[in-house]
């Protein structure tokens, strides 16, 4: 495609997922990243777009900041920005396609679970808390796409949407914080030379934002938890699926 036709796709797929971030906790790292490697490749497409997210996540924080769940916070999102920080190091060090069949394939089943409503019936508690929070951490710094297994396993928790929006935001916000530096210091000529795209994914991410906090408002919990569960499975096909095709 042209430079023309892939900004058009930027915004519009950045309002998109913006108003899915909105309402499930993440989309925009998760959607924007492939479309984004289809220019530049995987590994820069995660540190651009880490810029659009960061942004569109501060602000969705700011808006729900008095709904998060200060317990949850404090197990589930220190462990993930550890997780993140680690991820973030070892990312240029990597290739990223088995890692995508992989990460697709947990969020298949994390997804099909919320869908079947077996999620219903797990929780987290203790060690396992510290544990996916983790997991989704280093997924994040190593993919850019931590939130989809981060809101699959907060499923597990007893939060109602609200919360679980706000809290998931915050803690997206401070694996953003860990992990960003860590891509600049590696790759910031070159994402700064992808200023257009950003600033138009940006802009798109932002205005998605204001769209989907209205949409949530009007979803009432159980909708909204099979929601979120509907959107990791279609996630997680869609990884699983580009993790295992031939380059």
């Amino acid at each position: 495609m042209d430079q023309a036709e892939f900004l058009l796709l930027v915004f519009i797929l950045s309002l998109l997922s913006g108003a899915i971030a909105a309402v499930a906790g993440f989309g925009i790292g998760s959607f924007l990243t492939p479309l984004f490697a289809l220019q530049i490749g995987t590994k820069l497409a995660v540190a651009a777009t880490s810029i659009p997210h960061f942004l569109a996540t501060l602000f969705r924080f700011w808006m729900l900041r008095r709904f998060i769940d200060k317990d949850i916070l404090v197990s589930f999102g220190i462990s993930s920005a550890a997780g993140g920080l680690t991820g973030a190091l070892i990312h240029s060090h990597i290739e990223n396609t088995h890692l995508n069949a992989i990460f697709g394939l947990i969020l298949v089943v994390a997804g099909a679970g919320g869908v079947s409503g077996f999620s219903e019936k797990i929780r987290f508690h203790g060690i396992f808390s510290f544990f996916a929070g983790a997991v989704s951490g280093l997924l994040g710094g190593l993919v850019g796409n931590q939130g989809g297994i981060r809101s699959a396993a907060l499923l597990g928790f007893n939060l109602d949407k609200t919360a679980f929006v706000a809290t998931t935001t915050l803690i997206g916000l401070i694996v953003d914080c860990v992990r960003m530096p860590v891509y600049f210091a590696n790759d910031f000529n070159n994402i700064l030379a992808l200023k257009e795209p950003i600033l138009i994914a940006t802009a798109g991410a932002l205005a998605g934002t204001l769209l989907g906090k209205y949409f949530l408002q009007n979803l009432d919990q159980k909708m909204f938890k099979r929601l979120v569960s509907i959107i990791v499975l279609l996630l997680g096909i869609w990884m699983l699926w580009t993790g295992i095709l031939p380059e």
